[in-house]
Formats: C-alpha cells, structure tokens, sequence
C-alpha cells in the first residue's frame, strides 16, 4: 500500500513542479530591433590608427532593453529589445561610420588595431525615450586617449528625435536609431580631425 502512494505523492510533486514552468514560456517573444551606422559622412580625414572601445554604460544601458524614463523613473518598453548589447551594437556602428567615410583599416576594434596610439573611449550617458514628450535621447561622451595615458580632446554629443504616432517598439526605435545616426556621424568628424 506505500508503494502506490509514494507514486502518488511522486506524480503530485511532478505536476507542481511544471506548473510554475508552464507559466514562464508564455506570450510572444519580445519583437528585436537592430542599429545603424551613420552613411552620409563624407569622406572623413584620415589621420592616425584609431581603436574604438566599447561604450561604458551603467546597468540601465548596458543590456538588450529598450529604456524609457520619466523624470528618475526608469522602465523598459514592453514588447521589444535590441539585436544585442546595447555597448556592443553602438561600438559596432560608430565602427562602421568611420569606415562609410572611407576610414576602412584606420578605425577598429582594441583587439584588431593593439598598437594603435590612440584610443576612442565613449560613454553612453542617455539612450532613451523621455516619456510623456515622446522624444528619443542620444547622448554619447567621446574622449581621445593617447596610448601613452592622457586624454588630449573630449566632447559630449548629443540628439534629440521626436518619436512619431505615439511611442510604439517600431517608432521608439526609428527615432533611437536616428538620433543614434546624428550622434556617430558628429562622433567620427570630430575625431577624425585629432
């Protein structure tokens, strides 16, 4: 007769463990989203080897999320997320500006360009929709690091877009992506000429 129950309590314990599993899978994944770079640069001076770090970002920032804020609230948009990191696509497209300006093997990554003398290092202070304006925010801060230690230029960039028919996955990451685009095109001018 304990053989039968401890079966019952075995398939009980089963069914309970499931429950709560059953309940993590559901809705539809969230719609992604990828970044681009800036195409319309010109031909950007060419001038030193450079490396382009990834961005620092504080936790907000540093994920695949799609931040929206409201004076110091900070919250997600539902729905929707990033190809990858958030670091790693704007290194990957401020990369990119540099070589649509004709930068090709110039500009890259620390890892490709080590002996390079100078590095770019940004930071990503803003990159989100400021609710209720409905506006996106790009605010990147770019400094020029000699390899021998010191900053010799630094600068803040920033964009403002207007989100369109309300704030949607769709229309937030049209005006993050554009905002994005003004950023790194005003980004690699700048840096080109250091």
């Amino acid at each position: 007769m304990s053989f039968p129950l401890s079966r019952a309590i075995a398939a009980a314990l089963t069914v309970g463990a499931a429950l709560p599993l059953a309940g993590c899978g559901g809705g539809p994944p969230p719609a992604t989203f990828d970044l681009s770079a800036a195409r319309d640069v010109g031909h950007i001076r060419g001038g030193q080897q450079l490396a382009v770090t990834e961005p620092v970002a504080l936790q907000p920032l540093d994920g695949d999320r799609i931040i929206v804020r409201q004076g110091v609230s900070v919250s997600e948009l539902a729905g929707a997320q990033w190809a990858d990191r958030l670091p790693r696509l704007v290194q990957a497209r401020l990369i990119q500006t540099f070589e649509n300006g004709g930068r090709i093997g110039t500009v890259g990554r620390p890892s490709t360009l080590a002996s390079a003398p100078a590095m770019l290092a940004t930071e990503l202070r803003a990159f989100n929709i400021e609710a209720p304006a409905g506006v996106a925010v790009v605010e990147i801060t770019a400094r020029i690091v000699q390899a021998s230690g010191p900053v010799t230029a630094a600068r803040i960039f920033r964009a403002e877009v207007p989100v369109e028919g309300g704030v949607t996955p769709a229309s937030a990451t049209r005006a993050l992506d554009e905002a994005l685009q003004q950023v790194l095109a005003q980004i690699a001018r700048w840096a080109s000429g250091r």
